[in-house]
């Protein structure tokens, strides 16, 4: 590390400091069409730590936390979703990384 860099490692993982975290919900047909499934997999895939599920209005809730630059490619991601999807809306709050590892689908 270079002197002065706040950027620390841990665990091969960049510290909480470089992380963003990012709490989604998607609206449209997004339940009983693959989204929660399709979005565990390009999260695993991009490297991003979080999770997914059902809500009961119809709408998927996830949280993804990873580097901005990833986080943010899986806000993409939801505007599209699974092949089957017809996603009419996206709403994103952003909060502090609580150090979730790994992803999953909640039930």
């Amino acid at each position: 590390m270079v002197e002065g860099d706040s950027i620390t490692e841990s665990a091969g993982k960049p510290s909480a400091m470089a992380r963003t975290r990012a709490h989604v919900f998607v609206s449209g047909r997004v339940q009983g069409v693959y989204y929660r499934a399709t979005t565990r997999e390009r999260a695993q895939d991009q490297g991003v730590d979080g999770w997914v599920r059902n809500l009961d209005d119809g709408r998927v809730e996830a949280v993804f936390e990873g580097p901005e630059a990833d986080v943010d490619a899986m806000i993409e991601f939801c505007h599209e979703g699974s092949e089957r999807a017809n996603v009419t809306d996206v709403e994103v709050e952003y909060e502090d990384p609580e150090g979730v590892d790994g992803f999953e689908v909640r039930w």
